[in-house]
């Protein structure tokens, strides 16, 4: 289901310096508390496994659905969330077949990542397809490589490298005044439909170094990991350690984000059954596979 990048056996540096997120607060203008969770900067080993080159599409959710009967959170419920006019709302019928709710389709879209599906919606689909989530190390190292790097093709941002809020907007986006004056106008203009875009869309510019695709923007993604500090002896934000031990780290941001948010390094605690418009995922695979999907070389 799907091709596959081998990511050699390392031991790689995760997290954000201190140095690193100093220069942050001097080029945007959201304090330290907004990614102090990225820190300290630490190194990993990092056993040798496979990743998919492209986040999960719709395409292969709507195979995965029709073999199994599988139904997400939620089309369970009935309802998604949706990005309004100022913040999240809870959209009736909104679902990863109408992301956008009803009148929405993603029978044009079948090359789009999959959006609205939660933690155990990914799950279902990884074991379906005889894979699992990326644990967050893995998901860091496969998008910036062996050296740590700010965003997965280098330390320098630049039009055509990734979809997220500055693609669209076509100027640059320092703080969240930005962000929703951009929002206001893209919603007005296109309406709530996901602005995601043919996986790969980015590609090779936007690529890892390894030659993984979308690692930053398209759609945020799911990992197989439980959020917790990298320091738990350390003081952080009460909004961080609240999180910690109940929700599970999604990365990479999404179509909806602006650069800052689309980092290597940038990490989210998402409670578990949540879903929205700009969450997708992603597979990994333990080595040996039944079948060798491609390798890096």
């Amino acid at each position: 289901m799907g091709a596959m990048v081998t990511i050699p056996a390392a031991e790689v540096q995760i997290g954000s310096s201190e140095e690193h997120m100093d220069g942050l607060t001097s080029v945007q203008h959201y304090g330290r508390e907004w990614f102090e969770d990225e820190s300290p900067q630490h190194r990993r080993a990092v056993a040798t496994f496979a990743i998919d080159t492209y986040p999960v599409t719709n395409g292969e959710y709507l195979a995965f659905t029709e073999a199994t009967g599988h139904r997400t959170a939620a089309e369970l419920r009935g309802w998604g969330l949706v990005y309004g006019a100022s913040y999240w709302e809870e959209r009736e019928g909104a679902c990863w077949r109408r992301p956008a709710g009803p009148g929405d389709s993603v029978q044009d879209r079948l090359d789009h990542p999959v959006v609205h599906v939660g933690h155990a919606d990914a799950l279902a689909y990884a074991a379906w397809a005889g894979k699992r989530l990326p644990t967050e190390a893995e998901w860091e190292y496969a998008a910036h490589g062996p050296q740590w790097r700010c965003w997965p093709w280098g330390a320098e941002w630049g039009p055509g490298f990734a979809n997220c809020a500055e693609h669209w907007s076509g100027t640059a986006i320092s703080d969240f005044a930005a962000w929703r004056s951009w929002w206001a106008r893209r919603r007005a203009e296109h309406g709530e439909t996901p602005a995601t875009t043919p996986v790969g869309a980015f590609s090779p510019t936007g690529d890892s170094p390894f030659g993984v695709a979308d690692l930053a923007g398209n759609v945020a993604e799911w990992t197989a990991t439980t959020y917790h500090l990298y320091d738990r002896d350390r003081s952080y934000d009460p909004v961080y350690t609240m999180a910690a031990g109940r929700y599970m780290v999604v990365r990479g941001g999404s179509w909806k984000d602006f650069r800052f948010q689309v980092r290597t390094s940038e990490r989210i605690a998402v409670d578990p059954v949540y879903s929205s418009f700009a969450l997708g995922f992603r597979c990994a695979a333990d080595l040996p596979l039944g079948s060798s999907p491609c390798a890096f070389s």
